[in-house]
């Protein structure tokens, strides 16, 4: 995981001055003001996350704030490991299935996938619930010469893969096969986020620096990256990328320091949501919105782990809670609401 050199705290002068945005005055942060169990909101949805501790994908129950699947299994909804795992042999989990960074559900042709990449190598797009593969790579496996840290499926079954320390997007053919197929590279330093873009027909892709929309051209088979257009990033560091729902024209992206949401149209970065003083904060691993309900949830490092960047919590916004898995190492967590693969 890279994490910040510099730590600064987010401050309302320099939301001001970067964003244009009026002052607000400090709210009680999720921590401070639990919403216990009996009271989350009816129609919550299941969470998916990516617990390193136990080198597993997790979806757990959205309607208890404990999980501890070890004294209730029944918290689990469902879970993922390559780990002896025939189908995913090839892909040497035992190297590559280290520190699983990324998880994030889909649906393309009529069928629910979740999409994995781990930071020693593995990356995969995963039947929901059956664990059947329909494409999967070892990048580098057992280093992290590449690092994967986000991964997206694209209308035409490939699938895009960003690498942090291999400062690089790569697009994948995967409709023709389930391994071992041709790659397309953009450089982007720092490469952490992706997010396909049905009415646009772009790829979003952050890097340390910038946000990048990429147009897919080639063919299938023989895909190709080619830069549309970038924009700064108000703030360094760029780390997670992902769709506001239920509102097509803004995208999540945190920073080292804050969380923005990216209005495509006016290409400008605003901290204008609901929640924005309790959401942005330093050292956002993951943040996604239910629209259903109106919550937030995202994940920040918590101190006295096995890693500096796990956490055991995850946090919730609007109204304010948290989750918590017991021994957990959690690194992103996501509302599951299974995004279609479509191109307008």
């Amino acid at each position: 995981m890279r994490i910040a050199t510099v730590r600064t705290l987010r401050s309302a002068l320099l939301t001001a001055v970067t964003l244009a945005l009026p002052l607000t005055a400090p709210v009680p942060t999720s921590a401070s003001v639990p919403v216990p169990a009996s009271e989350i909101p009816a129609g919550t949805p299941d969470v998916l996350l990516t617990d390193q501790a136990s080198k597993r994908i997790l979806l757990l129950d959205g309607a208890r704030r404990a999980w501890d699947p070890a004294a209730d299994a029944s918290a689990v909804r469902w879970a993922f490991s390559p780990l002896g795992d025939p189908r995913y042999a090839d892909l040497e989990p035992g190297l590559s299935w280290v520190h699983p960074s990324e998880a994030k559900a889909r649906v393309w042709q009529g069928r629910t996938y979740v999409l994995t990449v781990a930071s020693y190598g593995f990356a995969a797009v995963v039947e929901y619930p059956s664990g059947r593969r329909h494409w999967g790579g070892a990048l580098s496996p057992g280093t992290t010469r590449v690092n994967p840290h986000s991964i997206e499926l694209l209308p035409n079954g490939n699938v895009a893969v960003a690498g942090s320390t291999g400062d690089v997007v790569r697009l994948y053919a995967a409709s023709q096969g389930p391994a071992d197929v041709p790659f397309a590279s953009y450089a982007l330093e720092d490469a952490h986020g992706l997010q396909w873009d049905g009415a646009r027909r772009v790829l979003w892709a952050l890097g340390g620096e910038r946000l990048v929309a990429l147009r897919v051209g080639g063919t299938a088979a023989r895909p190709a990256l080619i830069k549309a257009f970038e924009v700064p990033l108000p703030t360094p560091h760029g780390h997670d990328l992902g769709q506001v729902a239920g509102r097509p024209d803004r995208l999540w992206v945190s920073s080292g320091t804050a969380v923005y949401q990216y209005m495509k149209s006016a290409r400008a970065f605003t901290q204008d949501f609901a929640g924005a003083a309790d959401i942005s904060r330093a050292r956002v691993k993951a943040a996604g919105n239910d629209p259903a309900t109106g919550q937030v949830v995202s994940t920040v490092p918590e101190s006295g782990l096995g890693e500096s960047w796990w956490t055991r919590k995850v946090a919730v916004h609007r109204p304010a809670g948290t989750y918590e898995l017991a021994n957990g190492g959690i690194y992103k967590a996501r509302w599951w609401l299974p995004v279609p693969v479509l191109t307008a």
